[in-house]
């Protein structure tokens, strides 16, 4: 594999073996975690909906107080590091961005930013998963809430949670007793054959296949109770190294059909229309 990296004295950007990489081992995203995130899908060397995910990394960096990274120097990084793995049809692309060098504690310099951007293959989309919710909630009101952090620890363990249960991913409520999101995915359900999902004043992030799902192919977005995915006739999980992936069962109970219609559609028009436009 080869990375493209920028800042940690490597400037404005170069594409090295993932061996050459190196970072300070005083980077502030390795000593607190300090860094924000985006997760592109590549397909025959082309990023899906980049423009969307660079404002949205840029976003995250201002939210939790760091600069705004110069997206465009990072697209020019994602180009690199694509043409730098011609080998891989169908890529992810990691694109981090940490604060940079900074101390052992929590405060910040404000030097220079990390950029690095990793393309590593996406293996092929299950045909269905099962989730199983975690006993933890997410705050809604939390100051990293909507952002795409490198503070990824509670997913790892959600995660963990959900797979000593036989589950492919974990899905959070929210303080409020609302359905939230995933460790990686928003979720999508059907009750009485409409299509919601949970608005942003829940807590989920703003994933971008989730709202590419809702211009596309419709829904609506609701605050969703826990106890209401008795009730769902449906559900699927979206994100970009998903797609749209139906859910088959909830916490053991399976549903009456995945993908149902609601859901089938809904991966038609994404598949159409995402092949149509590579950035939407």
């Amino acid at each position: 594999m080869r990375v493209w990296i920028a800042g940690a004295g490597f400037g404005r950007g170069k594409v090295l073996d993932a061996d050459e990489a190196r970072i300070p081992v005083l980077d502030h995203g390795i000593t607190v975690g300090d860094g924000v995130f985006e997760t592109v899908k590549g397909v025959a060397g082309e990023p899906f909906a980049l423009t969307r995910h660079l404002r949205r990394l840029a976003r995250s960096a201002v939210g939790i107080g760091l600069p705004e990274p110069d997206t465009a120097l990072i697209a020019d990084g994602v180009r690199q590091a694509l043409d730098a793995n011609p080998d891989i049809p169908v890529s992810r692309v990691r694109i981090t961005v940490t604060g940079g060098l900074g101390p052992l504690g929590s405060d910040r310099v404000g030097g220079e930013l990390t950029c690095v951007v990793a393309v590593g293959p996406l293996g092929p989309i299950a045909p269905v998963v099962d989730v199983a919710v975690v006993p933890w909630t997410r705050n809604e009101n939390g100051a990293l809430t909507g952002m795409k952090t490198t503070s990824y620890a509670e997913n790892v363990v959600a995660l963990d949670y959900a797979k000593q249960r036989g589950a492919g991913e974990a899905v959070f409520a929210n303080t409020a007793g609302n359905l939230c999101e995933g460790t990686g995915s928003n979720v999508f359900v059907v009750l009485d054959g409409a299509l919601l999902t949970p608005p942003l004043s829940a807590g989920p992030l703003a994933g971008i296949t989730r709202e590419l799902v809702l211009e596309w192919a419709g829904g609506q977005e609701a605050d969703i109770p826990m106890a209401a995915l008795d009730d769902v006739s449906e559900a699927f999980l979206t994100s970009s190294g998903r797609d749209v992936q139906p859910i088959r069962a909830i916490d053991g109970r399976v549903l009456p059909a995945a993908p149902g219609p609601v859901t089938r559609r809904a991966m038609e028009v994404f598949a159409e229309r995402g092949a149509a436009d590579m950035d939407p």
